[in-house]
This record gives structure tokens, sequence and C-alpha cells, in this order.
């Protein structure tokens, strides 16, 4: 199993799930959470959120078997769920919006804000691409990150400003739109092969 393990496929598939978990970008949601409930469970949330998209990693495939869906047409929708959102991201728009949390609980923020429905998907289009170990650690290196930004979201704000996470938002939804890209062309072939 450590033989198939490459830095590089974790450092893309790290920089997937960054761009698409979008835990900077989500900064101004957690501190309107903060806000309004006055503590984060930063822990239990990061926790959660790491085992869910674990689970999901393992089980998503035969949830796909169980109602008649392969991988790679799985990844192809993927590929245009990342591509969405990575317009979101690069254009500043919205194109889906979720209801307003009213606490901060692990349902918010461990879902869907962390790992929500294009985590999910992206988990399951990465996994038709890359060796499953990888995918796991770029999970827990994100975890780890998202863990961090949840506990100093407030002095993160401070430092970059609004334009600083526009900025940063931007950068990875380009580099999310190119990922796309790739993830849709290696599994279209396969669909018609």
């Amino acid at each position: 199993m450590f033989n198939l393990f490459d830095f590089r496929e974790v450092f893309t598939v790290g920089m997937v799930l960054f761009a698409v978990i979008d835990i900077i970008g989500s900064i101004p949601i957690v501190l309107d959470l903060r806000k309004k409930v006055g503590h984060i469970q930063s822990e239990k949330a990061s926790l959660v959120a790491g085992l869910l998209m674990i689970a999901f990693l393992f089980l998503g495939k035969e949830i796909l078997n169980l109602i008649g869906i392969d991988v790679n047409s799985f990844a192809v929708a993927g590929s245009f769920i990342l591509f969405f959102l990575a317009l979101e991201m690069i254009l500043g728009i919205s194109l889906y919006k979720d209801d307003a949390p009213e606490s901060a609980s692990i349902v918010p923020l461990a879902f869907p804000l962390i790992a929500g429905a294009g985590t999910m998907t992206s988990l399951l289009s990465l996994r038709a691409e890359y060796e499953t170990i990888n995918i796991i650690v770029a999970i827990i290196i994100n975890i780890i990150f998202v863990y961090i930004v949840l506990k100093s979201s407030g002095k993160i704000e401070r430092v970059l400003g609004s334009q600083g996470i526009n900025v940063i938002r931007k950068i990875f939804g380009v580099i999310l739109l190119a990922i796309a890209v790739k993830l849709f062309a290696a599994n279209i072939q396969s669909l018609f092969s």
C-alpha cells in the first residue's frame, strides 16, 4: 500500500480538496456563526468532517454500484460540479446557496460547510483517478488545515482582509477549473471505450 504513496498525487488531491472545501472563503460564514452562537466546536467539526470524507471515500463506490452508476460516470458528473464551483470562486457569483445555519454544531460546520456535496462528489471523482492512500493523506492534511483555520478565523481575517481572501479564492478557483477539465477529459474517454 505504501509503495503507491506519491507526494505529487497527495499535493494534487490536497489542492483539489482545499479548493472545494474552500475553508478560507468560508471564514466570513465561520465568523458569522461565532457571532450568532458564541462558540464554535472546531475539534468536533473537523473530526466529524474528516470521518465523513473517509467513510464516503470507501462506501461511496458501493452506494453508486447499488444504484447502478459506475465511478467514471460519477467522475464526469463530479467534474461538472467542480467546474461550477470554480466558476463561483472565480466570478464571485453564487449558483447554489444553502439556507443560513442556525447553530455552530456539527451539522452546519462538518456537514455541509466542510464535507458538503461538492467535497463528496470530488472524493469519488478523485478515487477514479488517484490512489486511495494518497487521497486519505490529502484528507488528513486538509482537515488539519481546516481545524487551524476554524481555531484562528478571526486572526486570519484581520491579517488577510476581505481583499486577500478574495484573491486566494480566485487563485484556487482557476486551479480547480483546470482540474475539473482534466478530470472530465480522463473519464469521458472510458465511458465511450
